[in-house]
């Protein structure tokens, strides 16, 4: 478990970490976003105890990183962006080497067997890391991170330099790290996070942006409540039996998809989910659905609504209040001033 408390990181004026409170339970995989400069890396290093913070606390299973860093570190598994690797050695010696600096009290031979199995290296394991490929250095980085078995893993791009199979097979492994291990994971490969993740933070000019499951990050940032259904059968019946379902607003048939078959973009209100009732009508009347897919937003256009200065107000879940309440969290442009927050305030309250 993380604990983050009030954690600041400043460099003269400049406040790159400002003020960031989060918790990461046991077993979660917590996906970690923010563009160049938004602080991601600097937290990552207060985390990882690589750098100290200005003020605040950064609790590793209940140990501070800054009072007692060596029993702290033994909790983490850190892979950098740049793995940390000696080229002159071989992977067996590499691995070997840091087994020891760990001070590792697993059994060395099955230990490091089972972490390069995990990590898909043993046919390169008397190999000399400078000859290896970007990909298996990546991986060779990977496996020092998980050797000693710790509880946490802090992952900086741990698919940079892979193919899509070895992305894939990476993707299984961090799923499969997150049953037993905390997980942060950070990437710029969007699809990834939303893949692998339980949750989100996305963090923004130092301060937390956002912070929940990109579905619920969906449902309070898009106003769009749509479905969009192929369906085969009779158009005007088709729109006039789609037209009396409880709670929607409107129905389109676009363009014919196939011989007899439309795609019907429908308009919902605000919380109202009609695909079960839209199914049973459909089949009542011997039609079939070929398709059916929401208009949500991906994690993408999550992320750049979120950084692009929108001044979006979200609603997120934070991971430390084991209450149902949610805390409204504004974000903006740093230039954004105290009294536009002010007004964009205003606005939610009225609405």
């Amino acid at each position: 478990m993380i604990e983050v408390q009030n954690l600041t990181k400043q460099y003269g004026s400049k406040k790159a970490v400002d003020d960031l409170s989060f918790t990461i339970q046991d077993g979660e995989i917590l996906g970690f976003l923010g563009p160049n400069g938004a602080g991601k890396s600097t937290t990552m290093n207060m985390l990882t105890g690589y750098i100290s913070s200005t003020s605040g606390k950064a609790l590793i299973n209940g140990i501070d990183i800054l009072d007692d860093p060596i029993a702290a570190k033994k909790n983490i598994g850190y892979l950098p962006e740049i793995p940390p690797l000696y080229l002159d050695m071989t992977v067996k010696d590499y691995l070997n080497f840091i087994y020891d600096l760990k001070k590792c009290k697993l059994p060395r031979k099955s230990h490091l067997e089972d972490v390069c199995s995990l990590v898909m290296i043993n046919d390169v394991y008397n190999r000399i890391i400078r000859n290896l490929s970007k990909g298996y250095k990546q991986r060779v980085g990977l496996a020092q991170a998980l050797i000693g078995n710790p509880p946490i893993l802090i992952l900086d791009e741990p698919t940079v330099g892979l193919d899509p199979k070895q992305i894939i097979e990476i993707r299984t492994l961090i799923k499969k790290l997150g049953k037993k291990h905390t997980v942060i994971l950070s990437s710029h490969i969007l699809p990834e996070i939303q893949a692998v993740c339980d949750r989100i933070i996305i963090i923004n000019g130092g301060k937390i942006a956002a912070d929940d499951t990109t579905e619920n990050l969906t449902k309070n940032i898009s106003t769009d409540h749509r479905v969009i259904a192929r369906i085969d059968g009779p158009r005007e019946e088709v729109l006039k039996m789609i037209k009396g379902i409880n709670g929607v607003i409107s129905v389109v048939a676009d363009m014919e998809r196939e011989k007899g078959i439309f795609d019907y973009e429908i308009e919902a209100r605000e919380n109202t989910d009609i695909r079960r009732e839209l199914f049973k009508r459909v089949a009542a009347r011997n039609w079939v659905i070929l398709g059916l897919k929401t208009s949500e937003m991906t994690l993408e256009d999550i992320f750049l609504k979120i950084t692009m200065g929108d001044n979006v107000v979200i609603k997120t879940k934070k991971a430390e209040d084991s209450k149902t309440e949610e805390n409204p969290v504004k974000t903006s442009t740093d230039e954004a001033s105290e009294d536009t927050a002010e007004k964009d305030d205003s606005k939610e309250d009225k609405e």
